[in-house]
């Protein structure tokens, strides 16, 4: 039971810096959908950030785990909105858009966990 409230806490707080970052780019008329892009960053920075420092200090707990990695980047990171975005964009007949926002969000968090090593 205790698994389950550490990820429900997490995702909350997730979710709620999630929904700040779209507030943030709700008034940008820009072409690609770049509060999603900056939270799906945000998020794999954070947790390959964690993945690290976890192995660092050797401070590999589960708990911490559920709540900061499973929870609040889970609530942060949105694959479903990336995946709808790309979506309108290629409905929209934008396919170099569309394009560019598969390359950015897949090279830029590929990237992220390369630079850290994370395991």
């Amino acid at each position: 039971m205790i698994n389950l409230f550490l990820v429900f806490v997490g995702g909350g707080f997730g979710c709620i810096v999630r929904y700040l970052i779209s507030v943030g780019f709700q008034k940008t008329t820009l072409t690609l959908p770049w509060a999603t892009f900056v939270a799906n960053v945000t998020a794999c920075i954070l947790f390959a950030f964690a993945l690290w420092l976890m192995q660092a200090k050797d401070m590999n707990t589960h708990a911490l785990k559920l709540l900061f990695i499973t929870g609040f980047c889970g609530g942060l990171s949105t694959f479903s909105s990336f995946g709808y975005e790309t979506f309108l964009l290629l409905k929209q007949a934008q396919f170099f858009y569309a394009g560019m926002n598969i390359l950015f969000n897949t090279l830029a968090c590929l990237f992220i966990f390369y630079i850290f090593k994370a395991a």
